[in-house]
C-alpha cells in the first residue's frame, strides 16, 4: 500500500501497529506453547523476501532511511526499523520504546487482556526474528516469514484475466507463499506425518490479505463497486488458503482482517469525497471504511464455517477495524499531534 508524507505516513504506520496488538497478546498468552511461528502476508510483515534476490531499482524500501533506526541499514522491511511481527514476545518494548509512556499506561489500564504483558513479570517468548523464507543460509527451526511486499490473496492470473495485471506487480500470492512453505518442509521434518505433528505445535499467522487485491481495480481508476465485485473471490481465497494450511497440519491460526482503508493517505489523496463523506472524528473516508467492515464481516463468516468443519483446529480471527479507528481518531486518549514523533 502506498502512503502519504510525513505525519500522514507516521499515522498510518501507527494505525498498523495498534491494529495488530491483539496478535502479540495471543502470542504472549501462548508462551512456551509453540515450537515455531510461520507468518504469511504483504508489506506490513515482509521482513525482506522481496530483496533476497537483489534490489529492484524502483524499490525505495531497500534504501535508507528504511531500516535506519534499528538495523542501521535497509532490510527490505517497509519501516525505518522493525515490523509488528518482529515484536512477538517483545510487547513491553513495543509500548515503551516505539511509542510513549502515556500510551503504555492507558493500554495496560483499559484492556484486561494486557495484564500478562503489562505486569512486571512479563517475559519475552524467546523467539528470534522470523527470517525471510527466501533468505540464504538461514535457520528455519523456529519459524519463517513468507510475507512479501505487494502480496495478494488471489493469484496473479486472476487479475490478468480481468485486465488488472498491470496493477498487481508481485506474484507472491497467499497460495504461492503456502507453496514456499511446502518447499521448505524437507528442512523441517522427514515425513508427511512428522510434518503434520510439527505443524500442529506451531502458530500460523495468515495475513493480512486483501488490501492489495482491492488496490488492483482502484489503482486502475475503477470505481469502488468494482472492488466489491472482487470481495467474494478474495474472502474465498483467504479461506481456501487457511484450509490448505490446515491440511498441512496447522492447528492454531491467526487470521487478521483488513484495516480501515478509508484512513489510508493514498485513498484520502486519490478521492475528493465531500465533507459529509468523511468521518467527523477521524477524517477518514466513510465509504472505504464501510468497505473494509464488509470484507471483515464476510471473512469472519467464512472462518466460522471452517471452524465448524475442523473442530480440532483453533482459528483466531483478528478484527482490526475498531482498534485502528480508536488510534486514528483525532480525539480521545490516543490523540496525535501533527509534529509528534515516534522514537
Amino acid at each position: 500500500m502506498a502512503g502519504g508524507g510525513g505525519a500522514a505516513a507516521t499515522a498510518r504506520w501507527a494505525c498498523a501497529v495498534l491494529a495488530v496488538l491483539p496478535l502479540l497478546v495471543a502470542a504472549a498468552e501462548a508462551r512456551g506453547r509453540y515450537r515455531a511461528v510461520f507468518n504469511f502476508g504483504d508489506s506490513l510483515v515482509d521482513a525482506g523476501n522481496l530483496v533476497t534476490d537483489g534490489i529492484p531499482d524502483y524499490l525505495a524500501t531497500a534504501r535508507l532511511p528504511y531500516g535506519q533506526t534499528y538495523f542501521g541499514y535497509p532490510t527490505g522491511r517497509c519501516s525505518d526499523g522493525r515490523l509488528v511481527v518482529d515484536f512477538i514476545g517483545k510487547f513491553r518494548q513495543l509500548l515503551e520504546v516505539l511509542f510513549f509512556a502515556s500510551l503504555a499506561k492507558w493500554l495496560c489500564s483499559e484492556f484486561d487482556g494486557f495484564w500478562l504483558l503489562c505486569s512486571p513479570a512479563a517475559q519475552e517468548l524467546g523467539l528470534p526474528f522470523l527470517p525471510p523464507s527466501k533468505a540464504k543460509n538461514a535457520s528455519f527451526a523456529r519459524g519463517a516469514n513468507f510475507a512479501i511486499t505487494g502480496a495478494t490473496a488471489l493469484d496473479t492470473e486472476f487479475f490478468q484475466k480481468r485486465g488488472l495485471g498491470k496493477t498487481v506487480w508481485n506474484s507472491g500470492s497467499l497460495f504461492t507463499q503456502i507453496q514456499w512453505l511446502r518447499d521448505l518442509k524437507p528442512s523441517l521434518c522427514n515425513s508427511a506425518q512428522e510434518c503434520k505433528d510439527f505443524f500442529a505445535k506451531c502458530l500460523f499467522i495468515v495475513g493480512e490479505f486483501g488490501g492489495n487485491d482491492y488496490n488492483a481495480p482502484l489503482f486502475a481508476g475503477k470505481d469502488l463497486k468494482e472492488a466489491y465485485k472482487l470481495m467474494p473471490h478474495v474472502v474465498q481465497g483467504i479461506s481456501d488458503g487457511v484450509e490448505q494450511l490446515i491440511a498441512e497440519g496447522a492447528k492454531d491460526l491467526i487470521v487478521p482482517g483488513v484495516m480501515p482503508s478509508g484512513c489510508f493517505p493514498v485513498y484520502l489523496t486519490m478521492y475528493t469525497d465531500p465533507k459529509e463523506g468523511h468521518g467527523s472524528r477521524t477524517g477518514c473516508l466513510k465509504r472505504f471504511n464501510t468497505f473494509s467492515w464488509v470484507h471483515n464481516a464476510m471473512l469472519k463468516r467464512a472462518l466460522e464455517k471452517l471452524r465448524a468443519k475442523h473442530p480440532g483446529v483453533r482459528i483466531m480471527v483478528l478484527q482490526t477495524t475498531t482498534k485502528s479507528m480508536l488510534w486514528c481518531s483525532r480525539q480521545g486518549p490516543l490523540q496525535l499531534q501533527s509534529n509528534s514523533k515516534m522514537r
